[in-house]
């Protein structure tokens, strides 16, 4: 596959929300320029129709990335954790953007339920199947991601796999951003949606192996207070 322009255009019968092109648009110098990104397989993200996007995450600016990445082509609408919604001027600009927040850990019905809603409705769907940011562990697959592919068995599955993000904050070192799309099959009659999710993150782990976050990454980090755990998963 080859690498593909980092284009500021859209394709016909794809709607941005203004927020999501504001907020793109902002985004774009950080990771176009100083980040220097490369997309890999863009042609593999359909132009129209239902997707669920499902990448690795070992970075707070995972998403961002990644849509910048997508947006020559599809407005990501992507699962986020319930909490960054506490801010009532973040929650503005989140809920313009067309994000979902998700209460991590409780099998949060209703999340899924607007999920599957956008889906059917033709519309981009991002999810972060391992849950929360690696910090260099490998994480299980979530059953979030599959439940959208079973209640919307048409929709494409495409594997994006996000790789250098993890320096976006160790300034004045310039990242070297990479994003591939991978293949999108489609869940067959009789195939297990489980079954299909995991195999696309496995290739996507493949292509971008799992990496410690952080400025410092080499230092310990220190043992959350009491009753501040781990990010929870889905």
């Amino acid at each position: 596959m080859g690498s593909a322009p980092v284009s500021s255009g859209t394709k016909a019968g794809e709607r941005f929300t203004f927020a999501y092109r504001v907020v793109m648009a902002i985004a774009r110098p950080i990771v176009a320029w100083w980040g220097r990104l490369v997309v890999v397989g863009l042609e593999h993200l359909p132009e129209v129709g239902p997707i669920v996007i499902v990448a690795n995450h070992d970075s707070h600016w995972d998403p961002v990335v990644a849509g910048v990445a997508a947006r020559p082509r599809r407005q990501v609408r992507a699962l986020a954790k319930q909490s960054l919604w506490k801010n009532p001027v973040v929650a503005k600009v989140l809920d313009g953007m067309g994000q979902i927040p998700i209460e991590r850990g409780v099998g949060d019905a209703g999340a899924l339920d607007a999920a599957v809603a956008h889906l059917r409705a033709g519309e981009c769907v991002g999810v972060f199947p391992e849950g929360t940011i690696s910090r260099g562990q490998v994480r299980r697959v979530r059953a979030g991601a599959s439940r959208l592919v079973a209640a919307v068995p048409k929709a494409a599955v495409v594997g994006l796999a996000v790789s250098g993000s993890v320096e976006v904050v160790r300034f004045p070192k310039r990242p070297r951003l990479r994003v591939e799309f991978l293949p999108a099959p489609r869940l067959a009659a009789g195939e297990d949606a489980v079954a299909l999710v995991e195999a696309v993150m496995t290739r996507v782990r493949e292509v971008a192996p799992v990496v410690a976050a952080g400025r410092h990454p080499g230092r310990p980090r220190r043992r959350p207070r009491s009753g501040q755990g781990e990010d929870s998963t889905r």
